[in-house]
């Protein structure tokens, strides 16, 4: 499968989702709704299958392949969203921020070759990073109910809404701990040690520090739900320096076995 035709594949999706969120505002198709949009994420992940075949590696190596893994968690995030908890807004939200890594990844598509450096060999590679861009789509929806809930809601807030973020939270963290333990795994056998402090890592454990603090804030503080969603803003910039704002510290470039 060529790179070249991502473009077509990314349409089919994007198209498929925008279905699905408009059958989803309607109120009273909600099974086909689902089902429109499930077919644009199928749509999405046989491009990603067919990567990796035509790779013969998972595509995981690059920015930007770890960018097709998001666009394709973050609408499985607002699929589940809404069909666990019925928010219609989330489908169309999930499916914006889906197309604005799609449209990154055609912009700059960063060159996809078969050859993969020794440290990426190991067989905790793909599961270290897939279970991590999981979290990174769910903990992304978690940002968008943070966002509805700061923006929109205000004092008309409902536990239900806090519900739906601390369960997303929960869910993310849950599998943020897990890509953590995956990736210790794999330095061991890369580099001989489980932790090193290296800036990626160091990032790794504040972003886990800071989204463990919102869970135990809500615990605590059940009812200061806006500080919270403050709380939870702040563990999104984190992770998001995490996965690719350590590219552009000096410190990482100079020393990190993260940058590629």
């Amino acid at each position: 499968m060529s790179w070249d035709a991502f473009i077509w594949f990314a349409a089919v999706a994007v198209i498929l989702w925008a279905a699905g969120a408009v059958l989803a505002w309607t109120g009273k198709k909600r099974t086909a709704a689902v089902t429109v949009y499930g077919l644009g994420i199928v749509v999405f992940l046989s491009f990603i299958v067919a990567m990796w075949v035509s790779l013969e590696r998972p595509p995981l190596r690059t920015m930007g392949e770890t960018r097709l893994w998001y666009s394709f968690f973050l609408a499985v995030a607002g699929m589940i969203v809404y069909s666990r908890w019925k928010y219609k807004w989330m489908l169309s939200f999930s499916a914006v921020m889906s197309l604005v890594f799609i449209v990154v990844n055609l912009l700059k598509p960063e060159i996809h070759s078969k050859t993969l450096m020794p440290a990426l060999q190991s067989p905790w590679f793909a599961p270290h990073v897939i279970v991590y861009m999981f979290s990174y789509g769910m903990l992304g929806a978690a940002t968008l109910m943070a966002l509805y809930v700061l923006i929109f809601k205000k004092e008309k807030t409902t536990v239900a809404d806090m519900a739906t973020a601390d369960n997303l939270v929960v869910t993310g963290l849950a599998f943020l701990t897990f890509g953590m333990l995956f990736g210790a795994l794999w330095a061991q056998e890369a580099w001989g040690t489980y932790w090193a402090w290296d800036p990626k890592e160091t990032w790794a454990a504040i972003t886990w520090l800071a989204y463990l603090l919102y869970i135990h804030f809500r615990i605590a503080r059940p009812k200061e739900w806006e500080t919270s969603m403050w709380i939870l803003l702040l563990a999104f910039v984190c992770l998001q320096i995490c996965w690719w704002g350590i590219n552009y510290l000096p410190s990482a470039r100079a020393t990190s076995v993260h940058v590629y």
